[in-house]
């Protein structure tokens, strides 16, 4: 029974408790609730035509975050070189989504995601490796995607509110937060190809020095990690051919691509829309801001960033778009988001008991919910 309870003490997950889920629920109901006591209009809704065409859109939603965790899924296997299987692999995404969903966003599930992967059967360097590798070509996405949208959408498209009603107001707000996410984003992939491929122990090394700094030296420890991560990476994935590249990135283009297309879709269920390429692109911009979100999984900004950002593509009368597009905000939740909550709640526990406990005693089996 001791040796059982200290394999518990060590798990380094034990943080992650699956009551937890009820946090990033409660702020985000509570957000969409203020939002709706703020603008609620009871005449809203009246305009809203549920349709066979309202079906079809929303299956296509749901197929979109379908092949998203596909992609995520071919993504680790070509990664893993094939060592796990699709039902693995969905473990691992499905867990690594949950992590994500109740830890602040500037964290998300990667703190966590080697410990997934190495528990479903590959080695500590390979599967941290695996996980930077996967960081790095999220990020990697961002930084190349974005600024050639932006030759399609002008900056002043993209950071103006109003713009479908030909008044456009420039939102300085969310400029500066999009730029600052932006530029951590390039800034982390350029220390990650310079120690991925060219210096490895030179990157750790300067880390190190970096996170001596009085403000950052409670975060050594985990610059540590990093580094020597960084250097493992290095070793296993260096001399890996082009054609392994390219499967590996087109894999992160359809998952962040389909992730984006729901909106669209999630529009198209109930309204003519237009400017499909400004909405895809200012997806884009929101989740650069959610970077520096400090509430799990997003809850609550995410839903306030959309109705801000997104409402003015919806074709309603002003005094009535205020509720219908709180309400569509809360809809684009519960089919991107509070699903993995749910998922993440049932496979977790079992998960825990499968890799690191054998015989759970009723006292113990409670402190993993």
């Amino acid at each position: 029974m001791h040796k059982i309870k200290a394999n518990i003490d060590e798990n380094p997950l034990k943080k992650i408790k699956v009551r937890k889920v009820i946090y990033p629920i409660i702020i985000g109901l509570a957000v969409v609730g203020y939002l709706f006591y703020k603008k609620f209009n009871p005449n809203a809704f009246d305009v809203i035509v549920f349709t066979k065409w309202s079906v079809f859109w929303l299956i296509i939603a749901f197929c979109f975050m379908g092949l998203r965790d596909f992609g995520y899924m071919l993504r680790l296997r070509v990664l893993t070189e094939n060592m796990l299987n699709f039902r693995q692999s969905f473990k691992v995404i499905m867990l690594w989504e949950f992590s994500s969903a109740i830890l602040p966003s500037a964290f998300g599930g990667t703190m966590v995601a080697t410990i997934y992967v190495n528990k479903e059967g590959v080695n500590v360097g390979k599967s941290s490796a695996v996980v930077m590798i996967t960081s790095f070509l999220d990020e990697l996405y961002f930084i190349l995607v974005f600024p050639i949208l932006l030759v399609i959408i002008t900056p002043t498209a993209l950071f103006g509110l109003g713009v479908t009603t030909g008044i456009s107001t420039f939102s300085q707000d969310i400029f500066i937060f999009c730029i600052i996410g932006y530029l951590i984003k390039f800034v982390w992939v350029v220390m990650l190809s310079y120690g991925l491929f060219i210096n490895p122990r030179g990157l750790k090394w300067l880390l190190m020095l970096i996170f001596k700094l009085p403000l950052l030296r409670k975060w050594k420890h985990g610059a540590n990690r990093a580094g020597t991560d960084i250097i493992q990476s290095s070793i296993e994935f260096r001399k890996k051919p082009f054609g392994f590249w390219l499967k590996a990135f087109g894999t992160t283009f359809i998952s962040w691509t389909s992730r984006y297309c729901v909106v669209n879709a999630l529009l198209l269920a109930f309204f003519a829309v237009n400017n499909h390429v400004l909405i895809f692109v200012r997806q884009l911009a929101m989740s650069i801001i959610q970077l520096i979100s400090p509430t799990p999984g997003g809850s609550g900004s995410s839903e306030y960033i959309f109705t801000r950002y997104l409402g003015e593509f919806i074709p309603v009368d002003p005094a009535m778009l205020g509720s219908i597009v709180i309400a569509m905000a809360f809809l684009w939740r519960m089919i991107s988001y509070y699903p993995y909550l749910l998922i993440g709640a049932i496979i977790f526990p079992r998960w825990i008991k499968e890799k690191f406990v054998k015989k759970v005693s009723p006292e113990i089996k409670s402190e993993l919910i």
